[in-house]
């Protein structure tokens, strides 16, 4: 990505009253969570870039972490994603960003959105780059039309979208995983918000 881009995306997001920070690899921003994310109760929005990264296993050797992905046995993904809700720290990723600092997620059951917008301490936005759109109508439409189709598909859903693999239906499937979306506009009152940049493409 062009470096004058990124820093003007960076302080976009500052103004916007988030904490900054950026890496070249998913490596070295999990090294980094893994570092200052110590001896707390973690929440994580199921995420295909976190599981990349192998945050799960990083953060639970010294923290009380829940995640749906990794649940215990004979818990039900709702059991375990409530409990995501009241830790100390949140951390998930974006389905899109605008350059202009926005960040967008599209969301089913509503954990992930959920947990991104009350209750913590703490909420990290663990992103790659290459999500990063130019304009808030770019990031809604990549949202909808390039990583929901990606996601249903990546469940096993039949979704018109997960089989077609091409575009939003606005569909009315039981797994319809387009529920909610969700614009942050600004930082949330009340809670520290950090944006991890990752230049290194990961996830859907």
């Amino acid at each position: 990505m062009d470096t004058a881009r990124e820093k003007a995306f960076v302080q976009a997001l500052a103004r916007r009253g988030y904490e900054v920070t950026v890496f070249d690899t998913g490596a070295e921003a999990a090294a980094y969570l893994d570092k200052v994310i110590d001896g707390n109760t973690v929440g994580l929005g199921d995420s295909e870039t976190m599981l990349s990264m192998g945050l799960y296993h990083k953060l639970a050797a010294h923290n009380q972490v829940y995640d749906p992905m990794h649940r215990p046995e004979g818990e039900t993904f709702r059991q375990t994603a409530r409990k995501t809700l009241l830790t100390d720290v949140f951390l998930t990723s974006l389905n899109a960003m605008a350059e202009t600092g926005e960040l967008v997620n599209i969301d089913g059951t509503g954990n992930r959105v959920a947990g991104s917008l009350f209750g913590h301490e703490k909420v990290y936005f663990v992103v790659s780059l290459s999500k990063l759109c130019p304009t808030l109508d770019d990031a809604i439409w990549r949202a909808r039309n390039v990583a929901a189709p990606q996601n249903a598909a990546r469940h096993g859903f039949s979704n018109p979208c997960a089989v077609r693999a091409d575009r939003c239906y606005d569909c009315s499937a039981k797994d319809r995983i387009c529920n909610a979306l969700v614009v942050h506009y600004r930082k949330m009152r009340g809670i520290e918000m950090e944006v991890v940049l990752i230049r290194e493409p990961l996830g859907l």
